[in-house]
């Protein structure tokens, strides 16, 4: 098992990092290949240039400034995402992420004509683990936005029998010591489930 966990928060500190940690051990565990991408300790910048955009469809020049990325993205087969859930959806930091690294001839392939076509097949698994301060009624009501677009717009793209995980904390303005504790455990056993 090859896996890819991107990782967004600004603090090393946050909840976030320690679902991070629950993440990364129960991968070390299961005994994979790991590799994290921590957007913000490495400076990531999330907003595509002009001259980015301007080759974003030219696959033999679309990926020169995330060919890291990239490549870690062609290598693994699980690709993991760890955020904290604003605003009902992903942090502009992810969702720049998105916008940079999901490119042409990486992510998808553009037909003469129809609906794109997907490049990431060889990615068997896609976990997300988020946190969010509203309810899980209120998340409901929005439409739930990151996870759909991590679920169902980056699902799409890779292999037919998609295994997924999604584990969220609601209420996370409000969550008390236990209530953190119990959302790792639970981390830590879709996990397992997950990569078993």
């Amino acid at each position: 098992m090859r896996a890819l966990v991107v990782y967004a928060h600004p603090n090393p500190e946050s909840y976030t990092a320690a679902v991070r940690d629950v993440v990364t051990a129960g991968l070390e565990a299961a005994g994979a290949e790991m590799r994290l991408i921590d957007l913000y300790a490495e400076g990531f910048s999330p907003a595509m240039a002009l001259p980015e955009y301007a080759a974003h469809f030219d696959t033999t020049k679309n990926r020169a400034p995330v060919e890291t990325h990239a490549e870690a993205l062609l290598w693994c087969d699980t690709l993991i995402f760890v955020y904290p859930t604003w605003w009902y959806g992903l942090p502009a930091m992810l969702k720049g992420w998105l916008d940079r690294v999901m490119l042409p001839g990486v992510a998808f392939h553009l037909p003469e004509q129809g609906d794109i076509k997907p490049g990431l097949t060889h990615i068997k698994r896609l976990g997300v683990f988020t946190s969010c301060g509203a309810s899980r009624w209120l998340n409901w009501y929005i439409g739930q936005p990151g996870r759909r677009t991590l679920l169902r717009g980056v699902g799409l793209l890779c292999a037919k029998r998609l295994k997924t995980c999604y584990a969220i904390h609601y209420c996370m303005d409000t969550s008390t010591p236990d209530t953190r504790a119990r959302h790792l455990a639970r981390v830590e056993s879709r996990l397992a489930r997950f990569l078993a």
